[in-house]
């Protein structure tokens, strides 16, 4: 089952928590379907802001967000001017009078983000920077992190062109993935590139959890 399953989905309620935390009931439907609207949106505006994840909550009449990044000057903007748009776009996106607050959070260490690490491998590969070359890197630059006991980067599709689709994957360190307890952040992302999209997956094991 760890095998198959995302390590995240997985891990939930153990040492992972929800991405929307919220009681719809009978607006279950409406509120699933502007949390995947929101989020379509923050994820395309801030492509480049080294985001880690994005959470949702509601209460009465209150739309929640919670940006994690590793750049939160770039968000924010001069003034607070940057958390202002995104207010006022999301309000417009959603069409519906409720309160939108934003709170943005720095990530201290980007280099354990599997989010992050993902987007920086895909926005190298559309540059065409030589696969291997990203893979051994970014491995090397993870695994630099005090706080990871463990990493696995895989890419699949057309590598460097070729024309029979294939998967490259490389791994150093543990990565307990049928351990319940142990902290393994992954993430996946897709490469646009002139012969074909390119998917990214990352797995980051950083120790056990018992809380």
């Amino acid at each position: 089952m760890g095998q198959k399953i995302s390590p995240t989905s997985f891990r939930i309620g153990i040492n992972k928590d929800w991405a929307s935390r919220w009681f719809g009931h009978r607006k279950y439907k409406s509120y699933l379907k502007d949390d995947v609207a929101v989020r379509d949106f923050l994820n395309g505006k801030l492509k480049n802001t080294a985001v880690d994840r994005i959470e949702i909550e509601r209460g009465t009449d209150m739309l929640n967000v919670l940006i994690f990044t590793a750049r939160p000057g770039l968000i924010i903007g001069r003034g607070g001017t940057g958390v202002e748009d995104l207010k006022s776009s999301i309000r417009s996106l959603l069409k519906k009078k409720v309160g939108v607050r934003i709170e943005i959070q720095e990530i201290k260490s980007p280099e354990a983000s599997a989010s992050i690490m993902a987007e920086s491998i895909v926005d190298q590969i559309e540059k065409r920077i030589p696969y291997r070359r990203i893979m051994k890197q970014t491995l090397s630059k993870i695994m630099a992190n005090k706080d990871v006991r463990g990493v696995k980067i895989r890419i699949s599709g057309r590598l460097d062109g070729a024309e029979i689709a294939r998967s490259e994957h490389l791994e150093e360190g543990s990565l307990p993935l049928q351990t319940l307890r142990a902290d393994i952040d992954f993430a996946r992302a897709t490469a646009i590139t002139t012969y074909g999209t390119i998917g990214v997956k990352v797995w980051i094991y950083k120790g056990e959890r018992f809380d």
